[in-house]
């Protein structure tokens, strides 16, 4: 497509957009008395306008029926997490037996590194990228620390080459393939939190099958973001947050997805608890564990119906529309973000800046700065644009094709500009 810097241009494409109408189911910051330009989608996705009813439903039961109403609610609350399975399957790819919807990111990562990380003398290493949010590096650290080894040489750390900011897929799998008698656990992001780079997870996972170790994936920047085939992928596992592209507020619930030949097999190791405990007995409240068929078998407790209410209200837009078609509209909209990014420079020198985000990527586009950047990113808060600051000095933005328009994005580009 042949760019324009124009307003006609972009409401051109919007005119065009089958997705349009989308933008109006959300709630969009104000400034100055008109819409914000929100472009960090990526750190937390906006409101829902239907969230308020979904909350309110709830809210409604629980004074109608006190504790009756996990069984004689409209959604009764003993059955809520299955509520999500046909639709976070649809959207990260999986069979619906392989999600569930649970606690926050963090915590399910050590659920799922307590049964897919079991290191031994010979095979113990984990395989990450360099530069991992600080999370999941603290998650490696602490289950590298809980097995008896130390960090520094347990922890295999991929980074770009010198003088790049991304990682080539051929590097990565050379990592692995040079550390093939010693990996345990090859455990990557979907989408590089910094640079926005989208990772080739299927060609990971098969790299680290073919060595003997397993493959996990923290979805945080995916989930939501990108066309994902866990399943077919042959994934292990994976978490994710739903509060950034999944829209479901802050903190919101977290999922979890474990790989079908794994998911039915009650000998693998696991923390459990009353939740995950086979439904038909969990009342009857005996000991010995055994774990409900699949991924909700890695549930320790039962719903956190308020906060996964508005999950419900994100996923219910999810329902209407697919990943292809969110990827059919998010790929030209970063496009153009890129475009008006350098016509910018183009035409303003106090513009210096450089693109570390590669064509691998989802709705994120990362902007080094020069040493301008913290006065640059001032500017554009102050003329109405959400974006977000990342230390030591770069700029992160990410159109979501749900909400985000092209005027959205020719109004940034003009912003810019003028700085």
């Amino acid at each position: 497509m042949q760019f324009e810097n124009s307003r006609e241009f972009a409401l051109n494409l919007d005119g065009q957009d089958e997705l349009r109408g989308y933008r109006d189911r959300f709630f969009i910051p104000q400034h100055d008395g008109k819409d914000c330009v929100y472009l960090t989608g990526n750190s937390l996705g906006l409101q829902p306008k239907s969230a308020i009813d979904r909350i309110q439903q709830e809210l409604n039961d629980w004074a109608k029926y006190g504790v009756e109403g996990h069984f004689d609610g409209k959604n009764p609350w003993f059955h809520y997490h299955k509520f999500f399975a046909q639709s976070v399957s649809k959207v990260v790819g999986a069979q619906e037996h392989e999600v569930v919807v649970m606690n926050n990111l963090t915590v399910n990562l050590h659920l799922m590194m307590v049964s897919f990380y079991r290191p031994t003398k010979e095979r113990y290493k984990i395989i990450m990228e360099g530069g991992a949010f600080p999370s999941d590096q603290y998650a490696m650290e602490s289950q590298a620390k809980f097995h008896g080894f130390a960090y520094e040489d347990a922890v295999i750390e991929v980074n770009p080459r010198e003088g790049e900011h991304h990682l080539r897929t051929e590097d990565i799998l050379q990592v692995i393939e040079d550390h093939k008698d010693s990996v345990a656990l090859v455990m990557f992001s979907g989408v590089q939190y910094y640079t926005g780079q989208a990772f080739n997870m299927e060609a990971i996972t098969a790299k680290a099958h073919e060595v003997g170790a397993l493959a996990g994936f923290d979805l945080a920047h995916a989930a939501g973001n990108l066309v994902l085939k866990l399943h077919d992928w042959d994934v292990d596992f994976a978490v994710w947050c739903s509060y950034k592209y999944m829209n479901s507020g802050p903190g919101g619930v977290s999922g979890a997805f474990v790989h079908d030949r794994h998911a039915n097999n009650p000998e693998l190791p696991r923390f459990a608890g009353w939740w995950g405990h086979q439904e038909a007995e969990r009342f009857l409240m005996k000991k010995g564990y055994i774990p409900e068929h699949g991924a909700p078998g890695w549930q320790l407790s039962n719903a956190p119906v308020m906060t996964m209410a508005v999950h419900r209200a994100s996923l219910d837009i999810f329902d209407e529309v697919t990943m292809e078609q969110l990827n059919k509209k998010s790929v030209p909209l970063n496009a153009y973000l890129q475009y008006v990014v350098e016509e910018a420079a183009r035409t303003n020198d106090a513009l210096s800046f450089e693109i570390i985000t590669p064509e691998e990527r989802g709705c994120q586009l990362s902007v080094l700065t020069g040493e301008n950047g913290k006065a640059l990113f001032d500017h554009l808060t102050k003329h109405g644009v959400i974006a977000d600051w990342r230390e030591p000095n770069v700029i992160r933005m990410a159109p979501v094709p749900l909400y985000n328009s092209f005027e959205d994005i020719y109004r940034f580009g003009q912003i810019l500009a003028d700085f």
